[in-house]
């Protein structure tokens, strides 16, 4: 079994929790929906949600299948958001809404196509240069800064729901102002790649501690390196002297 990270265990466990709660309900579960009307044999697609996630989700942890099950990942993922989502953004209201519909699947995507580079071989390589390697990375890394933008603008425009999930911390509001800013300034740094190591991990959920760790030793990577580089999971973690704890350890992905 090749596992890049952490990460890449627990994305592989949501897709087959995904498949399997499809399965069993025969229906789309939330992560896809909603499906526009237009779409014929929603029961069908359902199952067919179903199968992709369990089948590359357990694809994803075996060695053998790797290389397959992130490709089709990847590509089924990013037709959903060709398909049911962006459209959506030129005919649906609330326009913020829909971007946060828009965002949750782009985050998958992202994580798709970092799997999908970690594994690409050289015919991939060769044929699709723009999506794998360096380039591959900084397209997935824009897109998930992008994806979180939404998240943070909907703690700003919908406070009063995003307050209600909070009502028993002290100072609900300043919570919900504070982490949309977190989510938009994470987003933003993704985007034009400024500290993005930094913004990943606080969208994460790490500490500032933690992030700014990360951070460091990532920028001690990237400026060896000729020309705009990235710092890989294995080169990340290559760089602690000391053993590295889980949280850090699901991270770096």
């Amino acid at each position: 079994m090749r596992i890049a990270s952490l990460g890449h265990v627990v994305f592989a466990a949501v897709m087959i929790g995904l498949g399997i709660m499809g399965l069993i309900k025969g229906d789309l579960t939330a992560v896809w929906q909603p499906v526009p009307k237009w779409v014929p044999a929603p029961e069908a697609l359902a199952y067919l949600c179903a199968f992709v996630s369990l089948g590359t989700g357990i694809g994803l942890l075996w060695r053998r299948t790797a290389a397959v099950a992130s490709r089709v990942l990847f590509a089924y993922l990013l037709l959903w958001l060709l398909l049911f989502r962006v459209p959506n953004l030129f005919y649906q209201r609330p326009v913020l809404l829909v971007a946060w519909s828009c965002g949750s699947t782009a985050v998958m995507v992202a994580a798709a196509w970092v799997l999908y580079v970690w594994f690409a071989g050289e015919l991939d390589g060769q044929r699709l240069r723009f999506v794998t390697g360096d380039s591959g990375l900084r397209i997935a890394r824009a897109l998930y800064g992008l994806a979180l933008i939404p998240f943070g603008l909907a703690h700003f425009f919908y406070l009063k729901e995003t307050v209600v999930l909070i009502s028993g911390w002290p100072a609900p509001a300043a919570w919900a102002y504070f982490t949309g800013g977190a989510f938009i300034a994470a987003g933003v740094a993704m985007i034009v790649g400024v500290l993005a190591r930094l913004a990943a991990a606080l969208s994460a959920g790490a500490t500032m501690l933690e992030a700014a760790n990360l951070a460091n030793h990532a920028a001690g990577i990237v400026v060896g390196k000729v020309g705009t580089a990235t710092a890989s999971a294995e080169e990340l973690l290559a760089t602690f002297e000391y053993p590295v704890p889980v949280s850090l350890r699901l991270l770096v992905s």
